[in-house]
């Protein structure tokens, strides 16, 4: 209930303090590429039920729907913005709507994509598919892109296994130093 209060209550202030940058955002990416301002990609979530997740779109709509490590070349699928709006994390901000909504918490797992069946398999063999994915993770901040699939669950594992108030904010200050620094990040 703690967690569920302070999601709640970070989701908020967030989306408050990131409303206008958003807008702004906004405006950049539909008057620099065609299509849509959000991309809504079909996630999994809390024991493996899918559900939308929203970002700042930063590739063409011509993209296939596989993790981005898994195109030939990421680069030539970019927008004239999307390359920034990534290595900022700028496009997670509209992820803040399913934070309050409860899809997803502040910290936890990253959301799978509904076609990543390895990562989804591995994480309910160690039950990690049980916790509500985040926005920040674990994992995400010990290695994002870097990291395979094996090593990603041990570390969703080991948060599952320690997830506390205090690890979580933890966590939320790595990531911000992460961000800031754009360690991690590769695509």
């Amino acid at each position: 209930m703690t967690k569920r209060l302070l999601d709640l209550g970070l989701g908020l202030i967030a989306f408050v303090i990131f409303f206008i940058p958003f807008c702004v955002l906004a405006l950049v990416v539909k008057s620099t590429s065609k299509g849509p301002v959000l991309y809504w990609s079909n996630r999994v979530g809390r024991a493996n039920r899918i559900f939308s997740m929203p970002k700042l779109r930063t590739m063409r709509v011509d993209t296939p729907v596989v993790a981005t490590h898994l195109l030939t070349d990421p680069a030539r699928f970019l927008t004239p913005v999307g390359g920034f709006l990534r290595k900022s994390s700028l496009d997670e901000i509209p992820q803040l709507l399913c934070i309050v909504r409860g899809d997803m918490s502040v910290v936890g797992p990253r959301p799978a994509l509904f076609n990543q069946q390895n990562l989804i398999d591995l994480r309910t063999e160690q039950g990690v598919h049980m916790i509500r994915p985040g926005l920040t993770g674990w994992a995400q901040i010990n290695g994002r892109d870097e990291l395979p699939l094996s090593e990603k669950v041990r570390l969703d594992l080991v948060y599952l296994q320690q997830q506390s108030l205090w690890f979580d904010l933890k966590v939320i200050a790595l990531t911000v130093m992460k961000v800031l620094r754009r360690d991690g990040i590769v695509h």
